[in-house]
C-alpha cells in the first residue's frame, strides 16, 4: 500500500511494517497470557514470566553491575525480547510459503536496526550524563590524554554503525540464503535450514546486540574514583 506525495508513490505499508505488526501481536499475546491472573504462589505460566524477568535482571546486574543494572534491565529485556521474536518471525514461512505468503525479519530493513542502534547509543549518552555529570562526561574527552577527544567523538559514530551493520548484515544474509533455498529446493530442505537461520541465528544476533549495548552502558556508568 502506498500514498501519493508530490506526485510520487511512497510505500505506506511495507513488508517490514507487516512483520513489525506480527511481532508486536505475538509479544502482546504471550505477555498477556503469562501475566494474566498473577498470584502470590506462582503457577507454571507466572513462573515462566518470572524466569524471564529474573534472567533479564541477572544479566543486567552481571554486565552493568548490581548498583546500576536494575535501572537498565527493562530496556535490555525489551530489546532482547523484541529482537528474538522479530528475527524469528520468518519461521512462519515454513507453513504458508507454498501459498505465496512470505514474512521477513524487520532487521533486514536497514532503517529498523539503525533506529534501534541510535536509541541504544542515546541511552548510553544519557547514562553518562546521569552517572558522571557534565564535568565527568567532559573529562572523558581529554583523559588520559588529549587525543582521547578524537577517540570519544569517533565512538559516537562507530558504535551505532557497528550495532546497526552487525544486526542488519547477519539478518539480511540469512534472509537471502533462505530465499534461495525456498526457490531452489523442496519445502522440507528450507525447513531444516530454518532451524539454524530462523531460530538459532535469530537468538544469537539478538543476544549480541543486547550484550554490546550492556557493555556500552556499563562503561557509561563507571565513575572515576578520586
Amino acid at each position: 500500500m502506498s500514498i501519493n506525495v508530490g506526485g510520487s508513490d511512497v510505500p505506506f505499508i511495507t513488508g517490514t511494517t507487516v512483520a513489525m505488526w506480527v511481532t508486536m501481536a505475538i509479544i502482546m499475546v504471550v505477555v498477556f497470557a503469562l501475566t494474566r491472573g498473577m498470584k502470590p504462589a506462582p503457577g507454571k505460566k507466572q513462573a515462566a514470566a518470572e524466569l524471564v524477568v529474573s534472567f533479564t535482571r541477572n544479566f543486567a546486574d552481571g554486565q552493568i553491575g548490581p548498583k546500576h543494572g536494575r535501572a537498565y534491565a527493562p530496556y535490555l529485556g525489551t530489546v532482547l525480547l523484541f529482537l528474538i521474536v522479530s528475527n524469528m518471525v520468518a519461521i512462519i514461512n515454513v507453513i504458508p510459503h507454498a501459498a505465496g505468503i512470505s514474512l521477513h525479519a524487520p532487521a533486514k530493513d536497514f532503517n529498523m536496526p539503525l533506529m534501534l542502534a541510535l536509541v541504544s547509543i542515546a541511552l548510553t549518552v544519557i547514562a553518562e550524563f546521569r552517572h558522571k555529570g557534565v564535568k565527568g562526561w567532559l573529562r572523558t574527552f581529554y583523559k588520559p590524554t588529549p587525543i582521547s577527544a578524537f577517540v570519544k567523538l569517533l565512538d559516537y559514530v562507530v558504535r551505532p554503525m557497528s550495532l546497526c551493520l552487525r544486526l542488519f548484515g547477519n539478518i539480511l544474509g540469512a534472509t537471502i540464503v533462505m530465499a534461495l533455498l525456498y526457490g531452489a529446493m523442496p519445502i522440507l530442505v528450507p525447513a531444516v535450514f530454518g532451524i539454524y537461520f530462523d531460530l538459532f541465528d535469530a537468538v544469537l544476533q539478538a543476544y549480541v546486540f543486547v550484550f554490546l549495548t550492556s557493555l556500552y552502558l556499563a562503561e557509561a556508568c563507571e565513575v572515576e574514583e578520586h
